[in-house]
């Protein structure tokens, strides 16, 4: 009795999942399909192939997304900045109207090339008014108890040149005189310490 071939065993697939080679006999190399284990049928390769294609490209969709969010969070609106100059060149101070703060040599400026009506207003102490001012200054003194209405005598209409020790006086000056209806005030910026600094002379009595 010739001896029986051993069926090749296919790890619990059918029998039937066993195909021979095109070009060999089934006996001599025997090829394996591995069927469905759910449908026992041979995979459909397409469909595989197409999740696989469908995968990939959802990949791709993905990572350029991310790209693309992160190009967005990386890049902010520049926006237009306002930048402080100087409100404008010492000449133009000088001709400037309205009340303004002045530098030291902008008001020599208006000094030495005053109008006939400039008035020279000194907010000081007479005591620091005897001790050096502006040469044609006229001194109202800013601690006196009727400095509110000398200031309201004067006329609104000409132009002042203003000061004071340090800046700080004659600041809280020009809002008086504003309130009072005054149009063209150059107040000192930093006062006659600013113009003693500068250079620039003063008299004394």
């Amino acid at each position: 009795m010739a001896p029986t071939s051993p069926t090749p065993s296919t790890h619990g697939l059918p029998a039937e999942g066993i195909r021979p080679h095109a070009d060999q006999p089934a006996s001599d190399c025997p090829t394996l399909t591995i069927l469905d284990p759910v449908t026992r049928k041979k995979p459909n390769v397409l469909v595989g192939a197409s999740r696989t294609f469908l995968g990939a490209l959802a990949a791709c969709v993905f990572l350029a997304s991310c790209g693309q969010g992160d190009e967005q969070t990386s890049t902010t609106t520049s926006l237009p900045t306002t930048t402080s100059l100087a409100t404008s060149s010492d000449a133009s101070n000088a001709t400037a109207n309205g009340i303004r703060l002045v530098s030291a040599q902008a008001g020599a400026a208006i000094w030495s090339d005053a109008p006939s009506d400039l008035v020279i207003l000194d907010v000081r102490t007479p005591e620091e008014f005897a001790e050096g001012h502006l040469g044609g200054a006229v001194m109202i003194d800013f601690h006196g108890d009727d400095f509110a209405s000398q200031l309201g005598e004067l006329d609104p209409d000409v132009p002042y040149l203003l000061y004071c020790r340090s800046g700080n006086r004659s600041g809280q000056t020009t809002e008086i005189l504003r309130d009072l209806g005054f149009g063209d005030v150059a107040d000192i910026d930093g006062g006659i310490l600013a113009w003693a600094d500068a250079g620039l002379p003063v008299v004394s009595e």
